[in-house]
């Protein structure tokens, strides 16, 4: 392994521009990782309250065990505000984390390109503008790539290792070992909008604001299901207000408008009116949720106990929900097998004792899809270990047999959260998109199928990569809830991508 292969100098001077909260974070890292580090920033004596700022992290560390008095006292030791430019001259890596405008960062970085030596890296931390863009300004392109952290960069593992159309591969060979050699967990990125994460996490929260808007459910009860139910650590709209509206919504529509309006990106009318209200979330005491001192959070939506049916008749097939006839059995109601009727779905049916039938959703809604109509239910991260599960009734569903399909799954276990007939519900439709992004930026050579997964577990938390969700649940399940939803909202924004119907086709070819 070269040189370059290991990454940077152990002791070689790392430059962190802007001293935000961002750049505050990447600092520390570099500094618990032994380097040396030089702060800048553009607005007078911002770079030594950077300093302190620091060394309080760091107090904060040693207090809770984490980290020894001597290291923290040789990291400060090593940390050094400058009030110029000229001050990182020294610097192997530098690191810009200053407001998202490609004009000035273009002009950072040709001011910077004339001081530090002809071997320095040059390091963007956006997380929507373009990496080429940023470098076409410069004089040496090939030296500077994207290296996004996420926040709190101290905490978070996942760094994008962003390479733009004019890196240079030992660059960004040399940028990922040296995140790697910082404990951190790069995955290599082409400059595509939105990169790894921004681009295939659009869907939980565009997908959320769409069932939203139609008047499906409300925000508290969304949230709850796709934690509950999907196994999300947080749900879309407890998420945005954490991130703060106005950054997720920008995200979103720098996506959008980097994708030449791409429907399958759009932005929700419901969020932008959110951002121009100034209700930003936490940070402004409002989004979603209320967060004045001694206001309730709203309780998601959860029917009241029923009573169970006696038997169910399970019409079953092979398919996401296939572990339900067990879980039924278990909780003491008696399951007669049947062979699937004729129009029954893929992944089989359970029916009442009045008739009705319990379906796994695939896309369409209850009242006007296929078969008859009866009842939805949603998907499940696992049917066994989920504490929700929502339920879409169709029109004309009677109060009784509704009852008796709430009696059901609270037997088993679960809160019921009953919400309006939408196509896809809440988590099928999530996951079929999320899957979908994953499967087309793979074949798009964004990133390795590994590298996806491992930054949607990483950089956002989710229970399970996107792709491999698609394995588990099949191609073919996937495809055939975006085509219900295509029926629905034939817009183009769900669309089955070609990757996906390639690879349905091929699992079909294989029955």
């Amino acid at each position: 392994m070269s040189a370059i292969d290991r990454g940077i100098d152990p002791a070689g001077t790392v430059a962190v521009i802007g001293t935000g909260t961002m750049g505050q974070g990447i600092a520390q890292v570099a500094l618990v990782a032994g380097h040396p580090v030089r702060l800048y920033d553009a607005a007078p004596g911002r770079a030594a309250q950077a300093v302190d700022g620091i060394a309080a992290r760091l107090d904060r560390l040693v207090d809770k065990g984490r980290l020894e008095p001597a290291a923290r006292d040789a990291a400060l030791g090593r940390l050094t505000p400058v009030a110029g430019l000229a001050g990182l001259a020294d610097a192997e890596l530098a690191i810009e984390a200053i407001l998202e405008d490609l004009g000035a960062k273009q002009q950072l970085f040709t001011a910077l390109e004339s001081v530090v030596s002809d071997s320095c890296l040059l390091a963007t931390n956006t997380s929507s503008l373009s990496v080429t863009a940023v470098a076409g300004a410069l004089r040496r392109p090939g030296r500077l790539l994207g290296l996004h952290f996420f926040n709190p960069a101290p905490l978070l593992p996942l760094v994008e290792v962003v390479r733009g159309f004019a890196t240079e591969e030992a660059a960004a060979d040399r940028a990922y070992a040296t995140v790697a050699a910082w404990g951190k967990t790069p995955v290599r990125c082409a400059d595509t909008p939105g990169f790894i994460v921004n681009r295939i996490a659009r869907p939980f929260y565009a997908e959320a604001l769409r069932v939203h808007e139609e008047g499906a459910a409300d925000p508290a009860t969304i949230d709850a299901v796709l934690r509950e139910c999907g196994g999300f650590a947080m749900g879309p709209f407890e998420l945005t207000d954490l991130i703060g509206q106005d950054v997720n919504e920008a995200v979103t529509r720098s996506v959008w408008e980097a994708m030449y309006h791409d429907p399958k990106f759009t932005p929700s009318l419901a969020q932008r009116r959110l951002v121009d209200a100034g209700l930003h979330g936490r940070k402004s005491g409002r989004g979603w949720y209320d967060y004045a001192e001694g206001a309730a959070r709203p309780e998601p939506h959860t029917a009241e106990p029923c009573p169970p049916p006696g038997k169910v008749a399970v019409h079953a097939r092979p398919g996401p929900a296939g572990e339900l006839p067990r879980l039924i059995e278990e909780a003491g109601i008696t399951v007669t097998r049947e062979d699937p009727a004729a129009d029954a779905p893929p992944g089989g049916c359970i029916a009442l004792p009045d008739g009705t039938r319990l379906t796994l959703t695939d896309g369409s809604p209850a009242t006007t899809g296929s078969p008859a109509p009866g009842i939805r239910f949603d998907l499940a991260l696992d049917y066994r270990t989920a504490t929700r599960i929502a339920l879409a009734p169709a029109d004309g569903v009677s109060p009784e047999a509704l009852a008796s399909a709430i009696g059901l799954f609270q037997a088993l276990g679960k809160k019921v959260s009953v919400i309006q007939d939408v196509p896809g519900m809440i988590v099928a439709r999530t996951v079929a998109m999320l899957a979908d992004f994953a499967m087309d930026a793979a074949a798009r050579r964004v990133a390795s199928p590994q590298d996806i997964d491992t930054a949607m577990r990483l950089g956002v938390n989710y229970p399970r990569g996107p792709l491999r969700w698609a394995d588990d649940l099949g191609a073919r399940w996937v495809r055939d809830v975006l085509l219900g939803l295509h029926q629905a909202y034939p817009t183009g924004r769900y669309a089955p991508s070609q990757p996906l119907m390639r690879r349905a086709a091929a699992e079909e070819k294989l029955l």
